[in-house]
């Protein structure tokens, strides 16, 4: 059983670069607030850091 990640939308992606807003999509996330669970991979990882300073991050149970 692998680890999951739960994140949370906390900024929005307005005039911030293009990519970033499609790494959140990526993510599963496109609007304030919203959650998504998602595999604790080193793609992941690395998608988070990515647009860390937009979400905020929790273990997942």
């Amino acid at each position: 059983m692998s680890a999951k990640v739960k994140l949370t939308q906390v900024r929005s992606p307005a005039r911030r670069p293009k990519v970033q807003e499609a790494t959140l999509v990526g993510l599963g996330l496109n609007k304030l607030h919203r959650v998504s669970v998602v595999e604790d991979t080193p793609s992941t990882r690395g998608m988070i850091e990515k647009v860390k300073h937009l979400v905020k991050v929790e273990s997942a149970e």
